[in-house]
């Protein structure tokens, strides 16, 4: 790789830990054939629940504080295992609890923003279009290439850590416009009426498409949360990091010469069924990736006086849970029986360990991955369906 004086001083540093991670890009750049770095604007970093990286993970990381490790641009935290406040109420151990703020503090001493979410994007950390930026979470990856148009590769939890220390990361893959042509056209014949059908339809496309572009037609309008949970769907059963929606996301016809495919109603009821294994549940999540405001609103009204049957969480962001608490709608969730949670998710908090078996939910992501993360059974749906099967 050609590096700038700056980045052979950064190779040459007296801090251990700016060495080790430039380290790491420099030999990432020659795996993926990047002929130089580009500086990023912000960093997201992964893998920092308990639960995912267990006691190795939260020794390198408290190692590499020691050893000196800063971040030097804008860097947010994906989310932990647990509510930092409401780890006990949640049923969570003493021991992971411990575990996890061991973990925390290890952030905070290289200067990662504590906001442990997946949604960056929502809370404080929007990048602006055509800006790189270097971020590890599968789902605000998709977001930010194709919603916002930011450019970022889907960044391991150590790369991304490594980029938040140097501020650059090898510009290979999705850093370059070449690399961000669609390579499937989507024809969507089908009628998309929840954020449950868009993530059906990102479950679908991802496992079709695998980890290359596809470019959606027949989707006459999308939300931001719509959108959201397209992305995050193909990221999981996929590894699509960049999609288009024509005149949505993209104002450029559907590409020629390229695979097409055409997802049918039938298409989008056999997703339901795929994704379903139980028609029991003993507990109802909503938020992966993290709720807005908007969602939780929508939850709020619809169990406005009535009462939850069971356990439900609806994860967000310490953000915007904020403004769930002022706008009234946390009170009016837990006064039916459900908990707003921040910080955390059903995916990579100990679900398993508090006795949960089976878990509904209106995310393909989380139906896709709970099954071998979370040994869950899963019940797929869309949002109201869902409650309307909990409250009386």
């Amino acid at each position: 790789m050609n590096l700038t004086a700056d980045e052979e001083a950064l190779l040459e540093s007296d801090n251990p830990a700016v060495r080790k991670s430039m380290e790491l890009l420099v030999r990432l750049g020659d795996i993926y054939g990047a002929e130089e770095m580009v500086e990023i604007a912000s960093a997201q970093a992964s893998g920092i629940s308990y639960k995912s990286i267990g006691d190795p993970g939260v020794e390198f990381l408290e190692g590499f504080a020691d050893e000196g490790a800063e971040v030097s641009v804008q860097t947010f935290a994906n989310p932990a295992g647990m509510d930092i406040d409401r780890w006990e109420e949640m049923g969570v151990s003493p021991e992971f609890a411990e575990n996890q703020r061991r973990i925390l503090t290890a952030l905070r001493e290289m200067g990662v923003t504590l906001s442990f979410t997946c949604t960056p994007y929502l809370s404080g950390n929007l990048p602006r279009r055509n800006q790189h930026i270097a971020w590890a979470e599968s789902s605000a990856v998709s977001f930010a290439n194709s919603v916002v148009g930011a450019r970022t590769n889907r960044e391991g939890g150590p790369s991304a850590l490594a980029a938040a220390i140097t501020g650059r990361t090898p510009k290979y893959g999705l850093h370059l416009p070449e690399n961000r042509r669609a390579t499937h056209h989507v024809d969507v014949d089908a009628s998309l009426d929840t954020q449950a059908d868009f993530a059906a339809l990102g479950s679908w496309t991802g496992r079709i498409v695998e980890d290359e572009i596809p470019y959606f037609s027949g989707i006459d309008d999308a939300t931001t949360d719509d959108l959201k949970a397209l992305g995050a769907a193909m990221a999981a059963t996929g590894a699509v990091a960049l999609y288009f929606v024509e005149d949505i996301t993209t104002d450029d016809a559907p590409p020629a010469a390229v695979e097409s495919l055409v997802f049918e109603s039938s298409d989008l009821a056999d997703e339901y069924d795929d994704l379903t294994d139980t028609e029991d549940s003993d507990l109802v999540v909503f938020g992966c990736p993290h709720s807005s405001v908007e969602e939780i609103e929508r939850i709020a009204d619809r169990v406005d006086g009535e009462t939850i049957e069971g356990d439900m969480w609806v994860c967000t962001s310490r953000s915007n849970k904020t403004w769930a608490d002022r706008q009234g709608y946390t009170e009016t969730i837990e006064a039916a029986g459900g908990t707003v949670l921040s910080d955390t998710c059903n995916v990579v908090a100990p679900i398993e360990e508090m006795g949960y078996e089976s878990t509904a939910t209106d995310s393909a992501k989380a139906a896709t991955y709970l099954p071998g993360f979370g040994n869950q059974q899963v019940k797929f749906g869309d949002k109201l369906s869902l409650l309307e099967e909990v409250t009386k």
